[in-house]
């Protein structure tokens, strides 16, 4: 038996695990690290499904090459060799524009694709890059863009210190945290409640968290904005805006005051759900010492998603509580840069169909079929997509899966021949998470104390690393064909890193690939430590709590902190225009939800994680099952715009009324898939219903939450 210690790569909460292995090099036993300077020993079900996730037969170990509409396996050569064959010829005809791409959520969890994924991107040269962002927290970015000058500085709950916490949109005893890196979330939760604080959660749904939490607010769906305005409201007609230190780094702030005067308690009750009494008593109790508003994927999926990111970070400027102790915080990387930045900026250019602004560099994925199906200069003929399953996690989803058999060539760089890559001409597996090394480079900037650890690769790997496939990739398409030299385009890579970071790239040594990249990145960051030091510290360096960062986090073209930001404040009369709506004529409005050992779409091939039978179905309020003729267990049929399921009901309170909810990241009962576990337990898609028009103005992110549906009995 030998032992292993990883962090886990499957969610944000970065968990030490404790990996054993018997002498085939058979993974036996996985549990938590209690020696990792982070997570301490805990662990959650999506981690112990590691070893599961190594051994699944359905994960492919060869390249896939599809031939006369059938998938056979090929040699690494014969794959790259069809590429040459077939993509550079659209980029020298159609343009660089002519190939797009999208990048999945799990490549955020892969040090490699991170790292090498923006090489081959950037080489790509095109302006149809798409991402899983835009179905998730790009209005995040766009509001700490705008209001601090760098969209990765995303202040996050000093939780450990945090004696008041009200939460919108977000399930962290589920989710494990979101743009908030903390493990053993029900732990740090309690010990909140333990020294005398309290938990406010404002949630459609009665969620585990809101279970957990001393108070909870049935929010209508897609009113947060709203909410958080008349909080705002509060604030300042009761003389209670306290900016403390903050003052002499903010503009904009009588901008906000005058902003927020229609936004009463007793406007916004009506649309809200939410007593007037009670807003004015929530914005009081945020006044009080060591406390923090924290909004997540509710909040950043909705109609007006980038406005009520914003306001989340004003909340925590007026009250004092931004940049403090206990309040919200930024995240001090081991890896992070410390050099000159650029202000944010964003509309650098424009979909060709729908006119969408880029955002952080990337379209909003919902007008990708658009971009396919429509006939003119720079119309989309090839994609490649990268650990991601669009087919799955975006809006209208039968439409692009549609629009994707129209391409002239699709490639894959993905372990599985699921809903998405089967389109692909060809798909390129990578190792699994044991097989490659991990380095959060991603999620320690949202961590909520400052921490590092590397994990070297545990199991050697019979395929090329996914560093190697992203290099090779890049020498196709900057015409340098399929024998592309790959040590020298990574010599190449290393010596830009270390260029950017002021550094000489001998001081990396004889190591390649992502580990000389995290090597360089660790000796620029603020820390003065190298990756040999993190070898040596296998469960991990605690570099220890979060500290005041203002005003060396600004990277504005002020240097201070943008309060009203004109690109956000542009979006605030179309809210003004939700007061004047009448609450009462709104019909039902579907939302999402998500299993604590559900990953997404991506972790659903494994049988520790979906054993328990199907858990896909249309939550529905018992006044509106009575109401619509609905009984728990039926099938209903939920009609949007966009299309049309069926679904188990299942009738419960823990939804408001009007509201209904589906799990998201389910459907896997198309032809043409290999995952048998995720076959077998298909679940529904709820994107089918999901509507690409309705999106949030300023960043382009789609509306997952507040889907205008109707549901009829089958």
């Amino acid at each position: 038996m030998t032992t292993a210690h990883v962090t886990c790569p499957l969610c944000e909460a970065t968990c030490g695990l404790e990996v054993t292995l018997d002498a085939n090099q058979q993974v036996t036993r996985v549990q938590g690290d209690d020696k990792d300077v982070f997570s301490r020993g805990y662990i959650c079900p999506k981690g112990a499904s590691l070893g599961a996730l190594h051994h699944d037969p359905d994960r492919l170990t060869a390249p896939l090459l599809k031939r006369d509409g059938e998938f056979v396996e090929v040699s690494w050569q014969e794959a790259y060799d069809e590429i040459a064959r077939r993509l550079p010829p659209i980029l020298e005809e159609h343009g660089r524009d002519a190939v797009a791409v999208y990048a999945g959520n799990p490549g955020v969890h892969n040090i490699a694709l991170t790292l090498y994924g923006r090489v081959l991107y950037k080489a790509l040269g095109t302006k149809n890059f798409y991402s899983a962002t835009s179905v998730d927290q790009l209005p995040k970015h766009y509001s700490a863009g705008t209001m601090f000058g760098d969209p990765l500085a995303i202040p996050v709950p000093d939780l450990d210190r945090t004696r008041h916490l009200l939460i919108l949109g977000a399930n962290p005893l589920v989710s494990n945290g979101s743009l908030m890196t903390a493990p053993d979330i029900r732990g740090r939760l309690r010990a909140i409640r333990e020294r005398g604080g309290k938990i406010v959660v404002v949630d459609p749904r009665r969620t585990r968290t809101a279970q957990f939490a001393d108070e909870h607010h049935a929010i209508r769906p897609g009113t947060d904005a709203l909410l958080l305005f008349a909080l705002v409201n509060v604030l300042f007609a009761e003389n209670l805006v306290a900016p403390g230190r903050l003052e002499g780094h903010l503009d904009g702030l009588e901008d906000v005051r005058e902003l927020a005067q229609p936004f009463t308690p007793e406007a916004v009750a009506p649309r809200t759900g939410i007593d007037a009494d009670a807003i004015r008593r929530m914005a009081r109790e945020l006044t009080s010492d060591n406390a923090v508003v924290y909004g997540r994927i509710g909040t950043t999926t909705q109609a007006f998603g980038t406005v009520a990111s914003w306001l989340v970070d004003v909340l925590n400027v007026l009250t004092g509580h931004l940049d403090a102790p206990g309040g919200a915080m930024f995240p001090l990387a081991a890896c992070q840069p410390t050099g000159n930045r650029r202000p944010f900026a964003v509309g650098r250019w424009r979909s060709r169909v729908r006119g969408y602004p880029e955002v952080v560099g990337e379209l909003p994925v919902a007008t990708l079929a658009d971009e396919i199906e429509t006939p003119g200069e720079g119309q989309v003929r090839a994609l490649i997509t990268v650990s991601g399953n669009p087919c799955l996690s975006t809006p209208n989803a039968g439409r692009l899966a549609a629009a994707l058999d129209s391409l002239d060539f699709m490639i894959s760089v993905d372990v599985y021949l699921n809903e998405t890559s089967r389109h692909a001409d060809v798909i390129l597996p990578g190792p699994s998470p044991l097989e490659r090394p991990h380095f959060d480079l991603a999620f320690y900037q949202l961590s909520i104390r400052n921490v590092a650890n590397w994990t070297p690769a545990t199991l050697p790997s019979a395929l090329p690393q996914e560093w190697e496939t992203m290099l090779r990739l890049t020498g196709i398409v900057a015409g340098q064909g399929p024998e592309a030299d790959v040590a020298a385009l990574d010599d190449f890579v290393a010596g830009e890193t270390a260029r950017r970071n002021g550094l000489d790239v001998a001081v990396a040594g004889e190591r390649t690939g992502p580990a000389r990249l995290v090597d360089l990145l660790l000796r620029a960051g603020p820390y003065n430590v190298t990756l040999a030091d993190l070898e040596a510290a296998p469960h991990g360096m605690d570099f220890g709590p979060l500290k005041p960062r203002i005003p060396e986090v600004l990277c504005t073209a002020s240097g201070r902190i943008e309060l009203a930001p004109e690109p956000v404040v542009a979006d605030v009369p179309r809210l003004r225009e939700e007061l004047a709506k009448n609450a009462e004529a709104d019909g039902l409005v579907l939302i999402g939800r998500r299993h604590l050992s559900s990953n997404n779409s991506w972790m659903h091939n494994l049988e520790p994680l979906v054993r328990g039978g199907n858990r896909c179905t249309v939550q529905v309020h018992p006044a509106d099952a009575t109401r619509l003729g609905l009984t728990d267990g039926s099938l209903a049929s939920v009609t949007s715009r966009a299309g049309k399921l069926q679904v188990p009901v299942e009738v419960t309170d823990e939804v408001r009324p009007g509201v209904v909810s589906i799990p998201h990241g389910w459907g896997h009962d198309v032809d043409g898939s290999r995952t048998r576990v995720a076959r077998a337990n298909p679940g529904v898609n709820s994107n089918l219903v999901a509507d690409e028009t309705l999106l949030d103005v300023p960043s382009g992110t789609s509306v997952l939450n507040g889907i205008p549906v109707e549901v009829a009995p089958v």
